[in-house]
């Protein structure tokens, strides 16, 4: 191994553990690469999965599946070798991929929250907000706003070194100068606390408009019409949207955390406490937040698992459990709808019965939340369409209920019988 003194540092560990990080690194390389290249497959054979929510999903596949190729392969060869092996260029560019993708990951997170605050918060907006062109001047902004931060330590503002056991590399947090410290401080606030508490927000301000919106619809009861009611399910339907896209972030917070902590501990001055393995096993952490996504989509998401056992014959069990999902959904729907017909009158039952039908494909429509197959502004759209064909349909009803009392009435005032 050509080692430099001014670059590699030297550490006694024993062989075991590398390649027990090895290991560890191999299965993350693995699911990492596999897994979201399924997600990738599944979006690019499903037109109904493209759609601008979608897009910044696909994105994060892509940030992940990068970060998997280029960093767990390299990673498993040099813990075999026990020592970096690729010299002072190849370690600057593994840093370098690893930052780009892993920021990348972390910043376009920040963009699903705040796309899923503006449909739950500000539907009007949204029509303006989720166009595709929009959608992707965003993604281009989050590589950009990454390829930023990741080609500093490369122009000199810090600088990228092997990390932990020598068998990665990353940015400089150990040497305590000044430009180390201002790079780290000034890349953990504007990289992860500064966006984690964006991401806090927009999530406390989404539940407080469900339940803001769900309050209002107790409070109105049996007065409510039908138009509100459709407007509520499509805030559900958004909302359970956001709720997958929180356990995205969740994951990924709590996969990246550790690190954070370990650099922070090192910016403070107390670098010395952290051993070897204390900087390698949050390393080892952070690069498997790659590899979760998947599992994630292929737990909720009913149309990716769709795709995937349409496309993919090993995958065909995944159907099973979308079956059991429509299966649900469907006896949701007829709780409904014998809900609803429970509540009509003798005299509207038959003019109801087609409201009814037409509330309860709607519902159809909105209960589908496995990956949204409409664009927002359709949506958005929708609603307040379906909800003046409603409000059409109940007058026209009060109107011919009116008439027929009425004439009922006349019939009785003028009968022969009781003359």
């Amino acid at each position: 191994m050509d080692v430099d003194r001014g670059f590699y540092r030297q550490v006694d560990v024993q062989d075991h553990a590398h390649y027990i990080v090895a290991f560890f690194v191999l299965v993350i390389g693995t699911v990492g690469v596999s897994g979201n290249a399924l997600v990738m497959y599944a979006f690019f054979c499903n037109k109904n999965l493209r759609t601008p929510p979608n897009f910044f999903i696909m994105n994060l596949a892509v940030s992940d599946f990068l970060m998997a190729v280029t960093q767990s392969p390299i990673f498993f060869i040099n813990s075999l070798y026990k020592g970096w092996i690729f010299g002072e260029t190849g370690c600057k560019m593994y840093a370098f991929c690893g930052a780009l993708f892993g920021i990348t990951s972390m910043i376009n997170l920040l963009a699903i929250s705040i796309e899923r605050y503006i449909v739950i918060t500000k539907p009007l907006q949204a029509i303006q907000w989720t166009s595709k062109k929009r959608t992707c001047i965003f993604i281009a902004v989050v590589w950009l706003y990454s390829l930023a931060w990741s080609l500093a330590p490369l122009l000199g503002w810090s600088s990228y070194i092997p990390e932990g056991l020598m068998t990665s590399c990353t940015w400089d947090y150990v040497t305590s100068t000044p430009s180390n410290k201002s790079y780290t401080l000034m890349l953990c606030c504007f990289v992860f606390f500064i966006p984690l508490g964006i991401i806090s927000y927009c999530y406390l301000c989404m539940f407080l408009a469900i339940r803001h919106t769900s309050r209002d619809v107790e409070k109105l009861g049996s007065q409510v019409r039908k138009s509100t009611l459709i407007q509520q399910q499509s805030i559900k339907t958004e909302w359970k949207l956001a709720k997958i896209a929180f356990v995205v972030i969740i994951v990924f917070v709590l996969s990246w955390s550790p690190y954070a902590c370990v650099t922070l501990i090192a910016w403070a001055g107390y670098g010395n406490i952290l051993n070897p393995y204390s900087k390698a096993v949050p390393a080892v952490i952070a690069k498997a937040s790659a590899i979760y996504n998947p599992f994630i989509y292929a737990i909720i998401h009913a149309k990716y698992r769709d795709t995937l056992a349409k496309k993919v014959p090993c995958l065909r069990f995944l159907n099973q459990a979308s079956r059991r999902d429509c299966i649900s959904i469907s006896h949701s729907e007829s709780s409904f709808r014998d809900s609803m017909s429970s509540r009509q009158s003798s005299v509207s039952k038959t003019k109801f019965h087609r409201v009814s039908s037409l509330s309860t494909s709607d519902t159809q429509v909105w209960s589908d939340v496995e990956l949204d197959s409409m664009d927002q502004s359709h949506r958005v759209k929708s609603s307040y369409s379906l909800g003046a064909l409603r409000d059409k349909e109940y007058k026209s009803l009060a109107k011919q209920i009116d008439e027929r009392g009425s004439h009922s009435q006349q019939q009785i005032s003028f009968s022969p019988e009781d003359h």
